[in-house]
């Protein structure tokens, strides 16, 4: 028995030093650039697992007295780690958001609207939402709009128009809209967009390299938006996507459940992960190249597709406020497959704006959930 109990400490202390490893190995992902350190990046996707499993060590040894020293491993990965874990988790469950507006804020509310569910089958129930989608716009009475993945039909026949709609029934007559993605015969166009209610007097757009070819990334584009005579520069953007479809969904289906074919699948969803990483991180640095150059107070929204403890997020951030921890509470979930700790819609304001409030929206459309946060000039 003595024998068995001294084996069980010893492969316990073992595996607390791999998860602590692996923790702060996951930590580390914020700063090592996903083009050299792509497998380190794999590992920012479990990290609210590493997260609790190193907790639960900690918990462990406080009940083992000859063995007490150990909680100090887990308490001082945590405590090296906190940077990300705060990243991860808002820590403010008393705030409350309120619909009225305080006096002289501004209120910006950030979607990956999905073409507004035009070209979702029926049989997906998500056909049929776009008005239900531009009640919610209308109701959260926001000075500025960014959409990603914003479609726009110029064949009303087939699909309603919806600039002219955001202008002239929701109130938003000015906006920028990159034109990502057209079809050759200019019927239909998509891309990032931005709606304001007070006047754009200037704005710029960069679109992304795509050295191998692939797209489903749409440019980042600002405008410089006159708020009572005070200038605000409001940037939105959609980086690189994983490029996931409805296989690769059937792939991490086959991988949870342990399935003979878990090889094949998983080389497929590694390949996909490593690459969109890789882009997402070249894309990270000419957004903060982008963003240090303003000389106006600015926020950065939109769906950087990448966690908070990621190398996407972190260099995007900076210096810079994230309204969600800063105001929220919890993990935030902004996409709503795959995983319950998805947070990768974002909106990040410069120090020279003061956060109010910030919520995120978990209603039933697109496969994003909106996020909208209230700004004022400090």
């Amino acid at each position: 028995m003595a024998t068995l109990r001294k084996f069980t400490r010893r492969l316990f202390t073992i595996l607390n030093i791999v998860a602590v490893t692996l923790f702060l190995l996951a930590c580390a992902n914020a700063f090592l650039h996903p083009g050299k350190w792509w497998i380190i990046s794999m590992l920012g996707l479990i990290f609210p697992l590493l997260l609790l499993i190193v907790i639960g060590f900690l918990v462990f040894w406080l009940f083992i007295p000859c063995r007490r020293a150990w909680v100090w491993l887990s308490l001082m990965a945590l405590l090296a780690g906190w940077p990300n874990i705060h990243s991860f988790f808002a820590f403010h469950p008393r705030q409350h958001f309120t619909a009225e507006k305080a006096p002289h804020s501004l209120r910006i509310l950030t979607w990956n609207v999905r073409s507004w569910d035009e070209f979702m089958p029926k049989k997906g129930g998500a056909s049929g939402h776009r008005s239900g989608m531009m009640d919610f716009v209308r109701d959260q009475q926001a000075d500025v709009l960014c959409f990603q993945e914003f479609f726009e039909s110029h064949n009303a026949r087939e699909f309603a128009p919806n600039i002219p709609y955001i202008q002239q029934q929701l109130h938003y007559p000015y906006y920028y809209f990159s034109r990502d993605y057209r079809r050759g015969d200019g019927m239909y166009e998509a891309g990032v967009i931005i709606f304001s209610r007070y006047p754009i007097i200037d704005s710029l757009i960069m679109r992304y390299a795509h050295p191998d070819g692939s797209r489903t990334t749409e440019s980042l584009i600002a405008a410089d938006i006159n708020v009572a005579g005070a200038p605000i520069r409001v940037f939105t953007t959609h980086l690189q996507s994983v490029l996931f479809r409805h296989k690769d969904f059937h792939d991490i289906e086959i991988i949870k459940n342990v399935d003979d074919s878990i090889l094949l699948a998983s080389r497929s969803i590694v390949k996909k992960l490593r690459n969109a990483y890789r882009h997402r991180g070249d894309q990270a640095d000419e957004v903060r190249a982008q963003l240090d150059k303003s000389h106006y107070p600015a926020v950065i929204c939109g769906d950087f597709n990448d966690i908070p403890n990621s190398y996407t997020y972190s260099t995007i951030r900076g210096g810079w406020q994230d309204a969600f921890i800063k105001k929220g509470f919890g993990i935030g979930r902004t996409y709503v497959n795959i995983s319950p700790t998805l947070r990768i819609d974002y909106i990040l304001a410069d120090p020279r704006l003061q956060v109010l409030q910030c919520r995120k929206f978990p209603i039933p459309y697109s496969d994003h959930h909106p996020v909208i946060a209230d700004l004022k000039m400090r």
